[in-house]
């Protein structure tokens, strides 16, 4: 009889949670997106990090531009995790970054759709540099553990 591997199912369901998560924030028209990077000024500014005095009037763009690095950075590495398990290590490499990049794409094509919102393929290039920073901290903890 097969044993069940919850670890494993753990592990994709964070995968397909996380996808979930960037949908919705993709799913959100311009101005409520707009309000969620104010929000996220606001709370940098209180805790001391004043990104208007260092980006000005690009901050919101700039915070915007490292949500979405962010976002496919945990992506990555949540794939990375679950994909290891099946595979050797240099194949969940490739295939984690091709699956970040095709949703980055299939993102960007969503948000043709959401109002006051477009698709821009320098978007899917943070995505994917997010995601490649992703595979390069991972791959630098895998060798310094060795």
């Amino acid at each position: 009889m097969n044993k069940i591997n919850y670890k494993k199912i753990l592990k994709y369901f964070l995968v397909i949670a996380w996808m979930i998560v960037i949908y919705k924030f993709s799913s959100d028209p311009a101005d409520i997106s707009d309000g969620k990077s104010g929000l996220v000024i606001e709370v940098l500014t209180s805790i001391g990090i004043d990104m208007n005095s260092i980006f000005g009037e690009f901050t919101s763009f700039v915070v915007r531009k490292l949500g979405h690095f962010t976002e496919y950075f945990i992506l990555n590495l949540l794939l990375i995790n679950a994909l290891k398990q099946d595979y050797e290590l240099r194949k969940s490499f490739k295939m984690a970054l091709g699956i970040s990049f095709l949703y980055a794409c299939s993102d960007e094509y969503h948000q043709t759709f959401v109002p006051g919102r477009g698709g821009k393929f320098t978007d899917v290039l943070i995505d994917t540099s997010g995601a490649l920073f992703a595979l390069l901290l991972y791959y630098i903890r895998v060798k310094k553990r060795k």
